[in-house]
């Protein structure tokens, strides 16, 4: 019988979490949400990409978004990383909105967890949206335009299969070029 190697090295897999906001100054509430997701244990935040102003999923008679992604590198499981988004919601002030798709401080969105399909109640990999909206999508590429995205196809054939309609990219941002 052989022991456990208790010294064998933690395996990090690759995580990308969408960003969005458009209540209480979103520009702030991004930064913000980036900064927590940089300061998460057993996670590397590797990449950002863009800001972009979204037209609303859900009703119009709201404000914008801006929306955004994170490339992590993590040692968490799929459930252990979408409970510590959901925690960060709570920190950074976001409520559950009184309409579906409704205006938020802020929404964490788990996209993809290296090569993880998982269909559970509360938790989906990729993220069931994924594969429609330009607003994920177009963030995404711009950190991995080459991802395959398990049973979907790679990030930038499926961005330009939805087209970039209603986003802008913004400039002159903190943190965007």
């Amino acid at each position: 019988m052989s022991a456990v190697n208790s010294t064998a090295p933690a395996l990090w897999f690759p995580a990308y979490v969408a960003l969005g906001s458009n209540l209480d100054q979103p520009l702030v509430q991004i930064e913000r949400a980036f900064t927590a997701l940089a300061q998460l244990k057993r996670c590397r935040l590797i990449a950002r990409s863009r800001l972009y102003k979204t037209l609303p999923l859900g009703p119009q008679d709201q404000p914008e978004f801006i929306n955004a992604a994170a490339g992590l590198l993590t040692m968490l499981t799929p459930r252990e990383l979408l409970v510590e988004l959901k925690r960060l919601e709570r920190e950074l002030g976001r409520t559950q909105p009184i309409v579906r798709w409704g205006p938020r401080v802020i929404d964490l969105d788990l996209l993809v967890h290296a090569d993880a399909q998982i269909s559970e109640n509360d938790l989906t990999v990729p993220h069931r949206g994924l594969p429609e909206r330009n607003f994920v999508l177009y963030p995404l590429r711009d950190l991995a335009p080459e991802l395959l995205v398990p049973g979907h196809g790679r990030v930038s054939q499926l961005a330009a299969r939805v087209g970039g309609a209603g986003l802008a990219p913004l400039t002159g941002a903190p943190g965007v070029p």
